[in-house]
């Protein structure tokens, strides 16, 4: 239960790696709110029935709506960006709407939730934590998500930077860098384009991508005190995909 007293917010909350994560922190003795511009699916569904989960829809690139929902939620300690999207396209073919789109929500979205949350913690002069979802690919180029990869390069320097000027304010700000997790995703990419199921059974060292519950306990290891004297980190939990093994 080491987590009993936290009030944790996660962001892309219906997505599978949100259910997973919001799930290990309830059972640590959280009480955690989803926010997601999508209607809750079933596993989001099922925990939202636990009294210690509730759920707002809260789309990420409107900052009004985003502010609006921190206000009402607060107090918080803990802050999980974690929403995201991905559009696989050649980079010879990525469009200016999808470019737009990717920096919208996985940069500005981002942005937007770690910046009024700080303020807030700020305003209340009250400690805090925020954890961004970057990724692998963040430092490593993976063919056709250019795009998305480029916004998880992105927000390791966002996480350093709010990490570096919020600390003297008792916030401390980290990164996960997940690898390839047969979930959300990643698994709809695996399912639905064969070059990259193809690439993914061939580069992961430890031979299986990860499972959300995986993703979750590194979280939860964030979200702990024994990630006390961590700030401005980026913790890769990847499965050794940033080894290069390509054959």
């Amino acid at each position: 239960m080491r987590h009993r007293g936290s009030h944790i917010i996660i962001t892309g909350g219906y997505g599978d790696i949100g259910v997973a994560c919001a799930a290990r922190l309830v059972a640590e003795g959280a009480k955690v709110t989803l926010f997601d511009c999508r209607e809750p699916g079933a596993g989001a569904a099922e925990l939202l029935t636990n009294p210690a989960v509730a759920g707002h829809q809260v789309d990420v690139t409107d900052r009004q709506a985003v502010e609006a929902a921190l206000e009402h939620i607060w107090p918080f300690d803990t802050v999980l960006a974690n929403a995201g999207i991905v559009e696989s396209a050649p980079f010879l073919d990525i469009t200016a709407e999808q470019w737009q789109k990717h920096i919208d929500v996985n940069l500005s979205g981002v942005f937007n939730v770690v910046q009024l949350s700080a303020r807030i913690m700020v305003r209340n002069e009250a400690p805090g934590m925020l954890i961004l979802t970057g990724s692998w690919v963040g430092a490593v180029p993976w063919p056709e998500i250019a795009a998305y990869a480029t916004t998880k390069a992105a927000i390791v320097m966002l996480g350093k930077s709010a990490a570096r000027e919020l600390a003297s304010d008792g916030i401390r700000v980290n990164i996960v860098a997940p690898g390839i997790v047969a979930a959300g995703l990643a698994k709809r990419q695996m399912e639905t384009e064969p070059q990259y199921a193809a690439r993914v059974a061939r580069v992961i060292p430890t031979g299986a991508p990860q499972t959300a519950e995986e993703v979750a306990g590194v979280v939860s290891f964030l979200c702990s005190s024994d990630a006390a004297s961590m700030t401005g980190s980026v913790l890769l939990a990847d499965g050794g995909c940033s080894l290069f093994k390509f054959d």
